[in-house]
C-alpha cells in the first residue's frame, strides 16, 4: 500500500520523457548515432544501393542470396542496435559514462532475446490490427517499454510483456500522445528527405538515365534519417520507460552496475 500511495503522488511527465531523451542523444551523440548507422542504417542503406544495381554483378541468383542475407543480417543487426541504444540512454539517466564498445557488447547479448521479442511482438500486433485496428493499438501501448524492460530489468521475453503492461498501465493516454508526436516528427524526416532528394536529381525516369543517381542519393539520405529515427527512438523509449519505472516503482539508484555485470 506504501508504494502504491507513493506512485500516486507522483505524475509521469512527457515533457521530461523527451527532456531525459533528448539530454541522452547530445550527450552520447557518438555513441548513439555511431550504434544506429553501423548496425541498423548501414545495412538497408548497402541493401538500397545493391537493388539500384550497384553491385559488381547484375546475376540473379548472386543478388538473391546477397539481398537475402543483407536483410536476415539489417533484422538481426537491428536488435543489437536497440540493446546498445537502450544502454547508452539508461546510463545517461543514472549520471553515468559508457563506452561504445559497451554499449555494443550489451546488445549483442540482448540481440537474440530482442529478436524473439521482435517477432512474437510483431506477429501479436498484426493479428491485432487485423481485428478492426484497435486491439492491436491497445496491444502496441500496453507493450510500448518491452525493449528497455528485457534489457534493463532482465525479464525475458514474455516477462518483458507483463513488466511493460504493468508500468504502462494508467498513463496509456499519455504514451498515445507521445506516440503521435515521434510519428509526425519521423514522417517531417522522411518528407524531408524526399524534398532534398528530388530537389537535387529531380524527378527521374529510366529514360533519362538519372534513376541510378536518384536512389543513390536516396540511400545515403535515407541513411542518415534512419540513424537519427533509431537513435532518438530508443532513446525516447527508454526514457518513457525510466520515467513510467520512476513513477510506479520510486526512483531506482545505483542499480546500473547490478544490471550489466
Amino acid at each position: 500500500m506504501a508504494s502504491a500511495a507513493s506512485a500516486s503522488d507522483r505524475r509521469m511527465s512527457i515533457g521530461r520523457v523527451f527532456n531525459r531523451a533528448f539530454a541522452a542523444l547530445g550527450a552520447n551523440a557518438g555513441t548513439m548515432f555511431g550504434i544506429a548507422f553501423l548496425f541498423s542504417a548501414l545495412p538497408i542503406a548497402l541493401l538500397n544501393l545493391w537493388q539500384a544495381g550497384l553491385g559488381p554483378t547484375r546475376d540473379f541468383g548472386t543478388n538473391a542470396v546477397l539481398i537475402g542475407g543483407i536483410y536476415l543480417a539489417s533484422f538481426v543487426l537491428t536488435q543489437l542496435a536497440q540493446g546498445g541504444l537502450v544502454r547508452a540512454t539508461i546510463a545517461h539517466s543514472d549520471h553515468r559514462t559508457v563506452s561504445f564498445a559497451a554499449c555494443v557488447a550489451t546488445g549483442a547479448r540482448f540481440a537474440l532475446p530482442l529478436l524473439a521479442l521482435g517477432i512474437v511482438m510483431g506477429f501479436a500486433l498484426l493479428l491485432g490490427f487485423m481485428v478492426f485496428i484497435i486491439p492491436g493499438v491497445l496491444l502496441y501501448l500496453a507493450w510500448a517499454v518491452a525493449v528497455p524492460a528485457l534489457v534493463i530489468d532482465g525479464t525475458g521475453v514474455f516477462g518483458a510483456f507483463g513488466r511493460s503492461a504493468f508500468l504502462t498501465r494508467g498513463a496509456r493516454w499519455n504514451i498515445f500522445g507521445i506516440g503521435l508526436v515521434v510519428l509526425v516528427l519521423y514522417y517531417i524526416l522522411l518528407a524531408g528527405v524526399g524534398i532534398v532528394t528530388v530537389a537535387i536529381t529531380g524527378f527521374p525516369t529510366p529514360a533519362t538515365r538519372g534513376l541510378d543517381g536518384f536512389l543513390t542519393l536516396s540511400s545515403v539520405l535515407g541513411a542518415i534519417s534512419t540513424t537519427v529515427s533509431t537513435a532518438a527512438f530508443a532513446a525516447i523509449q527508454t526514457s518513457l520507460y525510466v520515467e513510467l519505472r520512476d513513477w510506479k516503482d520510486g526512483p531506482q539508484i545505483d542499480q546500473l552496475s547490478d544490471i550489466f555485470a
